[in-house]
């Protein structure tokens, strides 16, 4: 008998990627788009895994008032600012709003009107909080009006913040009192809607943004006031000047103050100072902008530390807080 040629088997058509290379998302247990003949979770599934849990250290870095985003998503107790779109606002949409919170801790609400708001302190499903608010904003733009928006988790190649906001446009924080903010007309609530607003607003701590420095937010509680201030420096030139100005005896606000240690928070510093009870935001003006000025120059210094300098760093370094 004459031998046989073996048959040519087919191989099976590998599953297309996109046009950029990039492979598309399916299904945990589908077999992998690359064509491995793995499942898509123990394949390239891992790595969009990996993409979304991992951290983003300033997730704010590039936004226009950074300093800002971190007080309002750390410190602000009720605010808001005014948020504008790379691309326009869609029909129908008249205002975007960034607001601290939002009622029933929703992560965005759609109004009657159709204008949209955006909470800022909510848990977030990812490690990059700037691509989480992107995911909820472009859901609350086209929400049905009246309608909240659910948290959600992000594509980890979706967009971010930096790429759906006008980035030329400033970002101007406002401090409110309360959560009036929350309603289209406060005056007019009633009934359990009253209540409610009476509850949270109770809950608020007094806060002024400064108005001579940026970034600089002032709280008064009920044994001493304080001033929180967001600093976009480099954490260790940051540390270095802090601690010289320390040393030197000038890193307070004037009588009675005191620098009491820092926050670190998305990759940010937020240096702290106890303030008398009696100091008000007002009073904290001048003497802010004149430590401002210290600070500046201290920052240009590259000589080594002295001895003292450097227990004032390790003092300071000792009460530091990181809040994320």
């Amino acid at each position: 008998m004459a031998n046989k040629r073996p048959t040519k088997t087919k191989a099976p058509a590998r599953p297309a990627q996109l046009a950029d290379g990039e492979i598309p998302v399916v299904g945990a247990r589908e077999p992998c788009p690359c064509g491995s003949g793995r499942r898509y979770k123990a394949c390239h599934g891992r790595e969009a895994s990996h993409a979304v849990a991992e951290l983003v250290r300033r997730p704010f870095e590039g936004l226009p008032g950074e300093c800002d985003w971190v007080a309002l998503r750390e410190l602000v107790p009720a605010g808001t600012a005014e948020l504008k779109l790379k691309d326009g606002l869609p029909e129908g949409v008249p205002m975007v709003t960034l607001a601290t919170v939002l009622p029933m801790a929703w992560p965005g609400l759609r109004r009657d009107t159709g204008a949209v708001l955006l909470g800022l302190q909510n848990e977030t499903a990812s490690g990059d909080i700037s691509r989480d608010l992107a995911e909820t904003l472009l859901r609350a733009l086209t929400a049905e009006p009246g309608h909240p928006v659910d948290g959600n988790r992000p594509a980890p190649v979706g967009p971010r913040l930096q790429d759906v906001l006008d980035l030329d446009a400033p970002f101007e924080p406002v401090v409110h009192t309360g959560f009036e903010f929350w309603l289209e007309n406060a005056d007019a609530a009633t009934g359990e809607v009253a209540a409610s607003l009476e509850r949270a607003n109770a809950a608020v701590i007094p806060t002024v943004r400064l108005t001579g420095v940026d970034a600089a937010y002032w709280c008064q509680t009920p044994e001493k006031n304080h001033l929180r201030w967001v600093m976009p420096h480099p954490e260790e030139r940051l540390l270095d000047a802090m601690s010289r100005l320390h040393a030197a005896g000038v890193s307070s606000l004037g009588e009675g103050t005191r620098l009491v240690g820092s926050f670190r928070a998305h990759g940010l510093v937020v240096p702290v100072w106890d303030l008398p009870v009696g100091v008000s935001a007002e009073e904290v003006e001048k003497p802010a902008a004149a430590f401002g000025e210290r600070l500046a120059e201290a920052l240009e210094q590259e000589t080594p530390l002295t001895a003292d300098e450097r227990r004032a760093r390790s003092g300071f370094t000792n009460r530091q807080i990181t809040l994320s």
